[in-house]
């Protein structure tokens, strides 16, 4: 969840939608044959375009996701030694929707910041209402589905490309359709974070996808800025997740959020 920034600054504005499209594309994909919910791990790196070129490094993501529990870790690339090196550099956020509960763990000063679920919630919620508003993806968004013609392996998983299109956004998701992953898997945080309805016209149709998407660009235009973003999920593993990846550390400290809190 990112906190809304000023609306001065498109280009600020538009680089939240992406990072929210990205995730979304993630959480609301159907399998065609899938019914049972489980667990999910990815890791995912997101690239910034501007003029059809790398704005900068990487941003890493890696999510575990079990129903109402929820944990992300973000990081970065660097060079080194000419290849890409992706890491881990920043504290993980543990969202607990299941008894009201979130954490920032920040392991250099072995504590947990206790968090408002309900504060993140309305974060979460109003930056996806802007952006609804801006793409025009609410519930009567004039938004279609197409197939595209050509095939990738990503991750080890065969692909297929569909370009969903709305007023202001144009997604391209390569869906992978061997993976057991279904609706109920995403549902829950779909409707707490508000996307089913800030961005109904885009989950719809994310949710006809016959797979999971493993890529996704965006092209998206905000007050007259265009922001281009590639998403490609690197790894993936379905199984259950180990429960105390969604707890505090043991031996880690819980202080109350404060200002001052990093």
């Amino acid at each position: 969840m990112i906190p809304p920034g000023p609306l001065s600054s498109p280009r600020s504005l538009s680089r939240r939608i992406m990072t929210h499209l990205a995730l979304l594309a993630l959480l609301a994909a159907v399998p065609a044959a899938a019914a049972a919910a489980p667990d999910v791990y990815f890791e995912q790196t997101t690239v910034v375009f501007e003029d059809g070129r790398p704005a900068g490094p990487g941003v890493v993501s890696r999510v575990w996701y079990a129903g109402r529990r929820m944990r992300m870790e973000p990081g970065s690339q660097s060079l080194d030694g000419g290849r890409l090196r992706d890491a881990v550099d920043g504290p993980a956020l543990i969202l607990r929707i299941d008894q009201g509960k979130a954490y920032r763990v920040d392991p250099p000063g072995r504590r947990a910041i206790v968090l408002d679920l309900e504060r993140l919630r309305a974060r979460a919620q109003m930056d996806l209402s802007l952006a609804g508003d801006l793409m025009g993806a609410g519930e009567d968004a004039r938004v279609r589905t197409s197939a595209l013609r050509d095939r990738k392996t990503i991750a080890g998983h065969p692909c297929r490309g569909f370009r969903i299109s709305g007023p202001s956004a144009v997604l391209d998701l390569y869906v992978a359709s061997d993976l057991p992953i279904g609706v109920s898997a995403f549902a829950d945080f779909l409707e707490w974070s508000g996307a089913t309805q800030s961005l109904a016209g885009f989950v719809e149709e994310l949710r006809k996808l016959p797979g999971f998407p493993l890529e996704t660009r965006s092209r998206v235009t905000v007050l007259g800025d265009v922001q281009e973003t590639l998403s490609t999920v690197t790894r993936l593993r379905v199984g259950p997740a180990e429960r105390r990846l969604f707890e505090p550390p043991p031996g880690y400290r819980l202080e109350p959020e404060t200002e001052e809190a990093p």
